[in-house]
């Protein structure tokens, strides 16, 4: 149905079901379907009547105030700490014009809702917007508090964006035999440079468009890139627009070898939405803006600037849990929560009027861990998985996490004992808030020295993101920050290094001390001026606690290179590894082998085939042939180019 026939439609079965409410308007956003209405309440008072709509036009729908009625936002401001007592400790004020919303961050929320939701209603009766009432983060974060000022800043030019977003969406679906591929584009028998389309007889999709740092160099701005330039991606005949046919793009998480690549696509005017939660869109603009960063700083071609960044941002469109949208004239998505890191999505797509069902797993952790619950695996139907097998090697069993957590104690105090320091390269985003976790615990409990622990890169940033969004962290730590009052990212112990001179002053210092640094595979940033200086130590320790891609300087030093060559203050060095270098598989944010495998044999309902990727080519040939064999199920470990049609 043409996009003008839906919002027709909605305007007649609105009429019909609410004759009595003022309609002033009907409108495109996106996935969504907006109907403004002075009779905000009425709707708010029967929502068994928007249910309705929605079902009937087939579409999300969401009712919202005509913006005539809103109060000016400052003196809805004003309005609200007239109301709100002082003792509610309110944070931060800010305005949702697109859905009339108005969010109070208060230290004590109850006490802005007031007793029977008194204080609540009554802001809501004086400036018309509509309240809600959130606990203001412990940790004030920089990053969080810039993306909500900058989509404020481009507010109306977001809005024509999704406004065509909407007609594209709602556009027929093309008729006659329908058919489904999956194109390896990167990320396929390899770790690093993740991409897959999705392609059907209308649609195409792009899910994850990863970089492979291992591999950029200083020469190549497309190196370590996925291939974007096949023709069911690049359209070679329009340089200006190469990526017009590509209908969405999805984001599963914020790592750079899933995202690295995205501003790219911009770059070359793609002009389409891309599908994420809200805490992967600022972790992921964090990450990009601190990958220009260095790398210019070490020399290397960036492909991509800052405004690219921005771009993204821009088409941005985001996602709850369980929350269901349309995507393309044929295909709904729908994100579950993965596990991996905050914010990490398993993706589902419904494609056709039930004509196919594809989980892209993306990174998943099919465990409890000390952040986040275990990965999403029960659907209403699934036909095809992409899941990943970083882990999925016969031999890969990894400790469990109490077992991780023991061995980490036990390699810091066998260090201390020597009076060397121990160093830890981790990803800003996962890993690190883990480790700060078990850490805290031990010293909190005196079974490790009080020493401090320092956060180099992007790490405090990324915690204070994990602070402001509590409803993606698991149960337990949620009721340890907000009920017991126990926030261990809060912990004395904690320090940020800021500057280059208070990175000095740690390296020199003479006393025991831990230092958690970015990069997680050692492929630059700040974990490099540390180990330069501290890797002819024996009394030192590097511990790893995550993923080391081929390639990288972090592989090769768990593999037992004893001696490199680095630059430092513009001449290269000779470096000689003399620290003790151990490695903690338990902390990882992937499945093991025995994981994966109930991943897929717990799965309801049971999929018909498994493809496999984002592993070595072994892990990802072993995994397939031992789910075959103990399922009986179709399995493929496709390579890069390879594409499968699966209906």
């Amino acid at each position: 149905m043409p996009w003008e026939d839906v919002l027709q439609q909605t305007s007649e079965i609105t009429a019909q079901l609410a004759p009595q409410t003022e309609i002033t308007n009907i409108d495109l956003e996106g996935p969504l379907i907006v109907i403004y209405t002075r009779d905000v309440g009425f709707f708010a008072d029967h929502p068994e009547i928007v249910k309705k709509i929605a079902q009937t036009i087939r579409r999300r729908i969401s009712v919202r105030p005509d913006p005539s009625l809103l109060m000016d936002e400052k003196e809805a401001q004003e309005e609200i700490m007239k109301i709100v007592p002082p003792e509610a400790g309110v944070k931060y004020i800010y305005f949702v014009p697109e859905t009339g919303e108005v969010v109070i961050e208060a230290e004590y929320p109850r006490e802005v809702i007031g007793k029977d939701a008194q204080l609540l209603n009554e802001i809501k009766k004086r400036i018309k917007w509509a309240p809600r009432v959130v606990r203001a983060p412990p940790l004030e974060s920089k990053i969080v508090k810039e993306m909500r000022e900058y989509l404020k800043l481009v507010r109306e030019e977001r809005r024509e964006i999704l406004r065509d977003i909407g007609k594209r969406i709602n556009r027929p679906p093309l008729s006659g035999e329908q058919w489904i591929r999956i194109e390896a584009l990167g990320g396929y028998r390899e770790v690093g440079r993740s991409a897959t389309l999705i392609m059907t007889k209308t649609s195409r999709i792009l899910v994850d468009c990863g970089l492979d740092v291992a591999s950029v160099n200083k020469e190549e701005p497309w190196s370590g890139a996925p291939y974007l330039y096949v023709p069911d991606v690049w359209d070679a005949s329009d340089p200006e627009r190469p990526f017009k046919h590509i209908d969405a793009v999805v984001l599963t998480h914020a790592h750079l070898d899933h995202c690295g690549l995205m501003p790219l696509l911009y770059k070359y005017n793609y002009d389409g939405p891309v599908y994420m939660t809200e805490p992967t869109r600022d972790l992921a603009a964090m990450l990009l803006i601190d990958y220009i960063k260095v790398a210019q700083a070490e020399g290397k071609k960036v492909p991509y600037e800052s405004k690219h960044i921005k771009e993204m941002i821009k088409h941005t469109i985001t996602l709850k849990y369980g929350e269901t949208t349309d995507i393309s004239p044929d295909v709904r998505l729908t994100f579950h929560n993965a596990g991996h890191i905050l914010g990490s999505a398993v993706s589902h797509f419904h494609i056709g009027e039930g004509l196919y069902n594809i989980v892209i797993t993306g990174d998943i952790k099919f465990e409890k861990s000390w952040l986040f619950n275990a990965a999403h695996n029960r659907f209403p139907r699934v036909e095809t998985v992409v899941m990943e097998s970083t882990y999925g090697g016969r031999e890969d069993f990894q400790p469990s996490r109490k077992e991780a957590s023991e061995r980490l104690k036990d390699i810091v105090l066998r260090t201390f004992e020597k009076g060397g320091k121990v160093l830890i390269p981790v990803f800003a985003v996962g890993r690190s808030q883990e480790v700060m976790l078990v850490l805290e615990n031990y010293i909190r409990k005196g079974e490790i020295p009080e020493v401090p622990i320092y956060l180099d890169g992007m790490i405090w940033e990324a915690t204070t993101i994990h602070a402001a969004y509590p409803e993606y962290l698991n149960k337990d730590l949620r009721e340890l920050i907000f009920q017991r009052k126990e926030n261990p990212f809060l912990s004395p112990i904690f320090h940020r290094v800021e500057s280059l001179e208070r990175r000095e002053e740690v390296i020199n210092s003479p006393d025991p001390l831990i230092v958690l640094s970015t990069s997680g595979m050692m492929n630059g940033g700040p974990v490099m001026e540390y180990f330069k200086q501290w890797a002819d130590d024996p009394r030192n320790t590097l511990i790893f606690v995550g993923y080391q891609a081929v390639g990288t300087l972090g592989r090769k030093i768990q593999s037992g290179l004893k001696e490199l060559i680095m630059s430092h203050e513009g001449r290269p060095i000779k470096i000689s590894v003399k620290m003790n270098i151990e490695t903690i598989d338990g902390f990882s944010g992937h499945s093991d082998r025995r994981q994966l495998v109930h991943y897929i044999g717990s799965m309801n309902p049971k999929p018909e085939r498994i493809i496999l990727c984002h592993g070595e080519e072994s892990k990802c040939i072993d995994l397939a042939i031992g789910l075959h064999r103990r399922y009986g199920m179709e399995t493929v470990a496709l390579k890069n180019l390879d594409v499968l049609r699966v209906k």
